[in-house]
């Protein structure tokens, strides 16, 4: 995944660990994973993965999947989050600020260049084409996200039976995402109790006993001063956060409306990091209905593409919602006619903002409890079961998307064939030979061309 070479004293299963840790050697590193951050959670996990523990051992294995359990039962993209976490712990707050922006930052970048050029030439034969083969691949992706968790997940009766339930709930009964995790929580906290032996799979609360060697924070390093707990600090980073929501909030209230697009964007996406659970495939069914449905920021299909560019830049999947933002301000031209590119790299930046704000609250108050919780499964019980109920939820977007691709123009358009083909093909790949996503995005994107070019 990464071709950095080993330092001199990092090499795998030498008997002592790193002696220091520089922040310059660190802020180097976290703006090289913000470059190469591809392969959605599950990929950029691995790379952190084997950069930081097994390569250069700044952390051990069990802390990093103790602080990844953490990371995955918040809301928020569990990544960007996993890699606030081990930043702060080895370089404080700053460290962990520099660690999650640099995670997002190159993302954010990116997509608004490719928003704009979707929105602004989309219509023609080349986009068009590309997006058409694009599509198709990125319902596949989806429907093996949804093998590739429940997997991993889905290890025991009860949890099938959590996956189904979800599944339901949301499919035919269409209960808010956010009533399905409180829902599962309480199962798995219960359940815990009950039938412990049920919910010590699934997920990534499991331990470890891979070593490869001492670390810089190895499983018995004493938790540093500043990652200890203290009623001042909680207070103070809650106090900073809520004036970093609460200010461009006020500002944008006073100087827009509070009915203005910006205004509104702002309190949505800070609702939608506050009350979805699960990772990105498992919120963009809210966004969808918020964003497509009850605000028309942009429609269907072009979530659909969003979600697209999304799978194939580096950074947080959730990064989508950058293109939601994007979209919205250019179609709704917030500044005028003349300033369109304008308009919708801010509205991308302000949505980009109130997204990923609460994730640096959760780590910077919650990390020192965390430190205290180690192997705990009142703790980790609840995260099983959440993970088993985000299975049924993604189950329903890939048929959500599945049924807008294969049906474009809606039951009475009729179905498209060719894009079941190619729908039918990425998931042969994906799932049969384990080909590397973004190889199936490009092949498609080609096919896609050839067959709108003839």
């Amino acid at each position: 995944m990464s071709n950095t070479p080993l330092p001199a004293d990092s090499t795998i299963g030498s008997g002592s660990p790193p002696s220091s840790v520089s922040f310059g050697e660190a802020f180097l590193f976290w703006l090289k994973l913000g470059f190469i951050s591809f392969g959605g959670p599950a990929g950029q996990i691995a790379i952190m993965h084997q950069e930081l523990v097994e390569r250069r051992r700044w952390i051990s294995e069990r802390r990093f999947l103790h602080a990844l359990n953490y990371c995955m039962v918040l809301p928020g993209p569990e990544a960007q989050q996993l890699a606030t976490y081990i930043g702060w712990m080895m370089h404080k707050t700053r460290g962990g600020i520099v660690a999650g922006v640099l995670f997002v930052l190159p993302s954010l970048l990116v997509l608004i260049g490719l928003s704009w050029i979707y929105v602004a030439f989309g219509d023609m034969p080349l986009v068009s084409g590309l997006f058409y083969g694009i599509k198709p691949a990125v319902t596949a992706i989806v429907a093996q996200a949804a093998h590739r968790i429940g997997s991993r997940a889905l290890k025991n009766n009860t949890l099938w039976a959590i996956a189904a339930a979800s599944f339901i709930a949301i499919f035919a009964l269409d209960v808010p995402f956010p009533i399905i995790v409180a829902g599962a929580a309480c199962i798995g906290y219960v359940g815990g109790k009950l039938s412990p032996q049920s919910f010590k799979t699934g997920g990534a609360q499991h331990e470890s006993d891979k070593s490869y060697g001492p670390a810089f924070i190895d499983d018995h390093t004493p938790t540093p001063d500043h990652a200890l707990f203290s009623w001042i600090r909680l207070l103070k980073v809650l106090i900073i956060g809520l004036l970093l929501w609460l200010m461009p909030m006020a500002l944008m209230t006073a100087h827009y409306g509070w009915d203005h697009t910006l205004t509104q964007m702002g309190w949505f996406f800070t609702k939608a990091a506050l009350l979805t659970f699960g990772g990105a495939y498992a919120v963009l069914p809210y966004v969808y209905q918020g964003a497509v449905e009850h605000f028309g920021w942009l429609n269907a299909t072009q979530m659909i593409d969003g979600l697209a560019l999304g799978e194939t830049t580096p950074g947080p999947l959730i990064m989508v919602v950058a293109f939601v933002g994007f979209v919205g301000g250019y179609i709704k031209a917030l500044f005028g006619p003349e300033s369109l590119f304008l308009a919708g790299a801010v509205a991308a930046t302000v949505v980009t903002w109130f997204t990923f704000l609460p994730s640096f609250v959760f780590i910077l108050t919650g990390g020192p409890l965390v430190e205290t919780t180690h192997n705990n499964l009142k703790f980790t019980a609840p995260l099983t079961a959440i993970t088993a109920a985000v299975v049924g939820v993604i189950l329903n977007l890939a048929l959500f998307f599945g049924y807008h691709v294969l049906w474009p123009n809606g039951l009475q358009g009729g179905f498209d064939p060719v894009a079941a083909l190619i729908a039918t093909a990425a998931g042969i790949a994906l799932l049969r030979y384990k080909i590397n996503v973004i190889h199936v995005i490009a092949a498609c994107a080609l096919l896609g061309l050839l067959i709108r070019s003839f």
